[in-house]
Formats: structure tokens, C-alpha cells, sequence
């Protein structure tokens, strides 16, 4: 092994400097990336999709997921397993023409994302290597030559790559010829091999052409459900590979779980008890607090896709499916596990037994429209506006005031007014912590400051976070219905369930600024209104808007996927984003922020006393208890992560023993999150014999800064 490594380093000193020319110096900084890949290689993969016919759909097809688990599964975890140093790491006279990556050494991701593109292409089109195998050999040198890989790293990456491309293929061809000719018979005579050149004949049953309809209806319907099972194991996936960290209020409400109670102070226990059940499955780990958002995201696919399936029919029930994967807050809302999941999970639920309720005034259905009402407002207490909704619904459909006069809606008041006991029952406890962090929190301690900005700032990133066209189409829809269709009660219905509580923030912003999250339950209802108006127009002939649906899905699908993993920028294009337009910065850097906590608290347990850590802000305090190991063992009966001390409730660390009760004596690292230098509050000085500023430390992430924080020794707590 001695001679091989001894070998390896000096292969690479040969590629890295015995080789270096102007001509390389120019040309492998471009090979290892460039701006130009992406936009090439976007072009060339729509022209594949429309002119490549099945051969070149099948080849992109798995082009991406090659590379979306070779890359984002495989490399990344053999990385984090071998820890190999890069070389500029060990070699200090290392040339260094492009960026210092931040992961493993071995294998290069670079020359295992070309060479499992090289194995697809090779599959679907023989002589392709003639063009692709050159340009990977040259990336996979650049690699080397520019000081960011060992020889060993690239030869190991290529043949890794080239080799789970090869088995990513082939085992999806067996899948197919097992399972496909069961679930898409019509589609398997047409296709009987994934490959190609190996498909064979098979001989076409007879079938009369009513049958040949239903048959290619249900196909379509089964793919609907392979698309979601598949769209749920792909978020599973994201999650155990952890490619991103926790956000403050994850973290934050994790310590909820691990402290039950009837409520909480900012929120009722639903998030709580949620992460709890997802932690006690898979672990105190990214997957185990967010297991549950992919859960009710699956859930609310196949919720649309039977409610309009049996509504409408096929076509609006796939855009019900399709449509939501390229809105970035429906996407957001699939992947972080805090309320709004929870509360858009159960307003849909209300709304779907509610439709059912109206048309039959059933009991039952009224009695499940009161317990999804009861459970959303246990998930979060604004979930009481859907009461706006039905409101309006039964002024706009008189004919639905019927139901009224029967006990089925008041019983599932009476059910939804139950759900709020243990709420009213914690903070009747709790000298009404809740309601007056609410009033707070919408602005309504303070005096009216009308500020144009708020109202600004909603109509421009509300319509971002919908998706513009999806938004333009839904708005169209809105307009048109309330000139026209209010004869149509589906129509009405979800307009009554979604233009409220959106129409009602919107107006608030004239009083106080509105978080982009809080129309969150409106989305889907008034998603659901543009599908059937323009399923309506579709059934009238109208065509036009179908490029537009096509358009709206690729301009919000593609920068969701990117920004998923927004390191693939430094991978496409040679260079890392810049920390502060890095859209995942706040679920970026928590570890770095633990680990530079870590190296201060050790340096101060030197003295001989018992250290503990004090967060100045919840949301930090939250991450540092997550992130750092000692502290993650036990945050309820041995915390090592406190809360700043403060004699009023600001958040529900203010609930739970301080370090006051439990660290008497004993010295404390005190950490906010500050660019410029802050003197410590007073709360802290009082509370130690003496405090010492540590000054800003940089948190880097992949060496890129991004965060700044500020630290103080406090020592001898009184």
C-alpha cells in the first residue's frame, strides 16, 4: 500500500506540475467547469426529448438518475466513509488552478458523473464513445491537473461511475420486462426492452377499442402512482444522504419532542408529537425529523389524484399530480418538516371530506370534516380561518345552506372546538403565552405603521413561490369564475376553501408585514380551481395553454431540482455560488457552527470547570443542541445547550429548567449570530463573575463563510 500511494502522489505530481503549459492552464480550468455546460446541456437534452423519439427520452432519462445516485448517493457516502484528503491538503507546493472542493478525495464525482454518462450514452447509441469517451478522459485529467484529485480518485470515479450506470440500466430493463409487462401492458407490446437493440417481438393482443381505452386509461393511472411512490423514495433518499441540515425551527421543535406537552409556546403539539413518532422510528437524524413531510406530501398526491380522478377524470387528475412538483413552496413544504405541512395536510383533508359532506350531508363525512379541522388546528392555530372558508362557501351556494339545518355540520363544530382543550389547557397554565406571542407575532401590540413595502413584497414573492405562470393561469381562473362559472359549484367550492384566507393576508399587509408561508393551506384549494377551468376550456377546445402548462413545468421543476443541491453549481460551472445568494444557506453550516463552538468550549474546559454552551437566539440554540454530538445524547434530563436566561416567556426555553437551576458554578461559551461585534447583554453579565469577548469567528462550509458569530468565555456562573 506504501508503494502504491507513493506512486499515486507522484502521478500526481507529474499531472499537477511536470506537465503545466499555458495551453492546460487555460483549457482543463474549462474542462473541470464551466458556464457554458449547463445551457448546452440543456439544449441538447430537450432536443433529445422531442426529437430522440423513445431512444433518446430513455437515454436522458437515465442520464439523470445515474448521475443523481451515482453523485448525490454513491460518491457521496464513499466519500464521507474513506475521508481521504484531497491532495492540496497533503502536498503544500500543490498547484491550485480552480476552487478548493470541500468533500472527500476519493472517488472524483467529476469522472464518475462522465463515465456513467459515457456508459448510458454507450447503451442507447453505440458509437457515441467517439465523442463522449475523449471529453471524459480530458475532465477526468483536469481533475489531477488542476490539484483537486489524486490519478487514483479519477481512475477509481470512472470506473465506479461506468460500472452503477451499467447496473442502473439493466436493472431497470428487468424491472421492466418483470413488472411492466403486468402494469402497462400496452406500452410493453410497443417496447418489450428498456434496451433497444435487444428488444425482440412480441406479439400484440386483440382488443376491442373500448377495451384498448380503459386499459390505456388505467396505465395512465398506475403511472400516476409509480410517479409518487418513486417522487417519495427519491425525498427518503435526499434525506439519509443529509444532503441538507436542519433549518433553526426544526431543530428548535425537535427539543419540543423531546419535552411532550399539550402545547407550546409558539405552537400547538402536533409538529411535536410528528417528529417525536419520525425520531423514535429512524433516529435522532435528518431523516427521523423530516421522514413525515415526505409522508404527507405522497399522501396529498394521491389524495388529488382520486379526488379528481373521480370528479373530472384522467387528464386533470395528472395535472393534479404533476403541477405541484414545480411550485417551490409546495416543494419546500415536501422536504422540511414544521406546521405548514402538517396544516396544509389536514386543510386539504377537511376540504376533501367536506366536497364529499356538501354532496351527500352525510354524518360521517361531517364528523371527519370536524376531526381534520380539529387535528389542523393542533398542527397550527390559524387553521381556524378554513371557518372563514366554509363561510363564504355557504354565502356563495345558498342551496348548500341546506346542510345547516341538519346536526352534521354543528357536530363537527362541536369536534373541531374539542380539538383546541389541551391548547386552552397549557396556556390557561401558562398565563396565555400563546396568544400573546400570536398578537406579537402579527403585529397587533403595535400602533398601525403602514408600510407600501409589505404590500410590495407579497404581490412580487408570492406569485415566485406559486410558480408566475402557474400563479397567472390560477389568477386568470379566479377572474374568469367570478365573472362566469359561479354557477359551478366545484368551482365555487374550492374557490371558497383558497381565496379567502390568500385574499384576507393580502389585505393584511396593509397593517403588517405577511410571511410568504402563511397563505401556505390556500395554495392547493386554488390550484385546484385553475385545473377545472381549464379542464373546462380544454373540453371546449381551447389548446393554447398547453405550452404554458409545459413551460410552467420547467421553469419551476429544473431550479427545484438545482436547488436541492445548489454545490452542483460549483460542479456544472467550476465555481460554488457565493455564500449570501446561496439559497440554502440557512440549512448549510450548522455542523461548522457546532464544531467552532466545540473548539472555544475546549479550550475554556482546559481551567478545569464543567463547560456548558448558551444560545443567544432560539433557532441557534435549537441547531447547536442537534449538531453537536455531547449535546444530542440528553437535551432533557442532562442539557449541555441552554437558552440565554430571561425573567419573561420569549420562546419555550423560558419553560424548561435554565442553566441557572442546573449549572451553578460552572463557566459557559455564550454564541450569537452577529456580523459586527455586540457587548453581551446584561442578562449574561449579571449572571457571571466576569465575561470575556472572543470576537467573531468565521463559520465556513465548504470554504465558502456563511455565518459570522460571536463568543464569550462566561465564567463562574453566580
Amino acid at each position: 500500500m506504501d508503494w502504491l500511494l507513493a506512486l499515486d502522489r507522484d502521478l500526481f505530481r507529474f499531472g499537477n506540475e511536470a506537465l503545466s503549459n499555458p495551453l492546460f492552464d487555460a483549457v482543463m480550468p474549462f474542462f473541470s467547469g464551466n458556464p457554458f455546460f449547463v445551457p448546452v446541456a440543456l439544449v441538447l437534452g430537450i432536443w433529445m426529448l422531442i426529437k430522440g423519439g423513445t431512444r433518446g427520452r430513455l437515454c436522458i432519462f437515465f442520464l439523470i438518475l445515474a448521475v443523481a445516485i451515482g453523485d448525490g448517493i454513491i460518491c457521496k457516502s464513499l466519500k464521507e466513509a474513506l475521508g481521504r484528503p484531497r491532495p492540496f491538503n497533503d502536498i503544500e507546493d500543490t498547484i491550485m488552478r480552480v476552487g478548493k472542493g470541500g468533500s472527500g478525495s476519493l472517488p472524483s464525482s467529476h469522472a464518475a458523473n462522465w463515465f456513467a454518462g459515457l456508459m448510458v450514452f454507450w447503451l442507447f447509441y453505440r458509437r457515441s464513445w467517439r465523442i463522449v469517451l475523449p471529453i471524459a478522459c480530458i475532465v477526468a485529467f483536469s481533475r489531477v491537473y488542476n490539484g483537486v484529485h489524486y490519478p487514483s480518485d479519477v481512475i477509481a470515479g470512472a470506473l465506479l461511475g461506468a460500472a452503477y450506470a451499467f447496473a442502473i440500466v439493466h436493472v431497470f430493463d428487468l424491472l421492466w420486462q418483470t413488472a411492466g409487462k403486468k402494469l402497462f401492458p400496452l406500452w410493453y407490446e410497443r417496447l418489450p426492452s428498456l434496451l433497444l437493440h435487444d428488444a425482440g417481438h412480441r406479439p400484440v393482443a386483440e382488443r376491442s377499442a373500448e377495451g384498448q381505452a380503459k386499459l390505456a386509461e388505467a396505465q395512465w393511472l398506475r403511472l400516476a402512482y409509480v410517479l409518487i411512490a418513486v417522487i417519495f423514495l427519491a425525498r427518503i433518499g435526499y434525506h439519509a444522504a443529509g444532503k441538507i441540515e436542519l433549518t433553526e425551527d426544526e431543530a428548535y421543535q425537535w427539543q419540543w419532542a423531546k419535552h411532550p406537552a399539550l402545547s407550546y409556546y409558539s405552537k400547538p403539539p402536533m409538529i411535536a408529537y410528528t417528529q417525536w413518532l419520525g425520531t423514535s422510528i429512524f433516529g435522532d437524524n435528518e431523516l427521523g425529523v423530516r421522514f413525515f413531510s415526505a409522508v404527507l406530501a405522497a399522501l396529498m398526491s394521491v389524495i388529488l389524484l382520486r379526488f379528481f380522478y373521480r370528479e373530472l377524470g384522467l387528464r386533470p387528475a395528472l395535472w393534479a399530480v404533476v403541477l405541484p412538483l414545480c411550485m417551490p413552496l409546495v416543494a419546500v413544504g415536501s422536504i422540511l418538516m414544521t406546521i405548514d405541512p402538517l396544516n396544509v395536510f389536514f386543510w386539504m383533508l377537511a376540504m376533501m371530506s367536506g366536497w364529499r359532506a356538501v354532496q351527500t350531508n352525510s354524518t360521517n363525512q361531517w364528523l371527519l370534516v370536524g376531526l381534520w379541522m380539529g387535528l389542523g388546528f393542533l398542527s397550527k392555530a390559524t387553521a381556524l380561518f378554513q371557518l372563514l372558508s366554509w363561510a363564504v362557501f355557504f354565502v356563495l351556494w345558498p342551496s348548500a345552506r341546506a346542510c345547516l339545518r341538519s346536526k352534521g355540520p354543528w357536530l363537527a363544530l362541536v369536534i373541531n372546538a374539542l380539538a383546541s382543550i389541551p391548547v386552552l389547557i397549557w396556556n390557561a397554565q401558562h398565563g396565555w403565552a400563546t396568544v400573546k406571542h400570536l398578537e406579537n407575532r402579527s403585529g397587533l401590540d403595535r400602533a398601525w405603521d403602514f408600510n407600501p413595502n409589505f404590500i410590495i413584497d407579497f404581490i412580487v414573492v408570492e406569485p415566485l413561490l406559486f410558480n408566475p405562470l402557474i400563479f397567472i393561469g390560477i389568477a386568470w381562473a379566479a377572474v374568469a369564475f367570478w365573472k362566469k362559472d359561479k354557477g359551478n359549484q366545484l368551482m365555487t367550492y374550492c374557490f371558497s376553501m383558497g381565496a379567502p384566507l390568500f385574499l384576507f393576508y393580502f389585505l393584511y399587509t396593509i397593517r403588517a408585514r405577511v410571511q410568504p408561508n402563511w397563505i401556505a393551506p390556500a395554495i392547493l384549494p386554488l390550484l385546484c380551481l385553475g385545473i377545472i377551468y381549464w379542464e373546462h376550456r380544454w373540453r371546449e377546445g381551447v389548446r393554447w395553454f398547453k405550452p404554458w402548462l409545459i413551460a410552467a413545468f420547467f421553469i419551476g421543476f429544473i431550479p427545484i431540482v438545482l436547488m436541492h443541491d445548489t454545490n452542483l453549481t460549483g460542479k456544472l460551472f467550476g465555481k460554488d455560488l457565493p455564500a449570501k445568494k446561496d439559497p440554502l444557506r440557512r440549512v448549510r453550516g450548522a455542523k461548522e457552527l457546532a464544531a467552532v463552538v466545540e473548539t472555544a468550549r475546549q479550550e475554556l474546559i482546559k481551567e478545569g470547570k464543567p463547560v456548558f454552551i448558551i444560545g443567544g437566539h432560539y433557532g441557534v440554540t435549537g441547531l447547536m443542541a442537534f449538531y453537536h454530538p455531547e449535546a444530542r445524547k440528553d437535551v432533557v434530563k442532562d442539557p449541555l445547550v441552554f437558552y440565554r436566561w430571561s425573567d419573561k416567556a420569549e420562546n419555550q426555553f423560558y419553560f424548561w429548567p435554565s442553566y441557572k437551576e442546573l449549572r451553578k458554578g460552572q463557566n459557559a461559551i455564550y454564541v450569537i449570530v452577529e456580523n459586527s461585534p455586540q457587548a453581551a447583554p446584561q442578562s449574561i453579565i449579571d449572571s457571571f463573575e466576569s465575561v470575556k469577548d472572543l470576537g467573531i469567528h468565521e463559520v465556513a462550509y465548504r470554504g465558502r463563510v456563511f455565518h459570522h458569530i460571536q463568543m464569550y468565555e462566561c465564567r463562574n456562573l453566580r
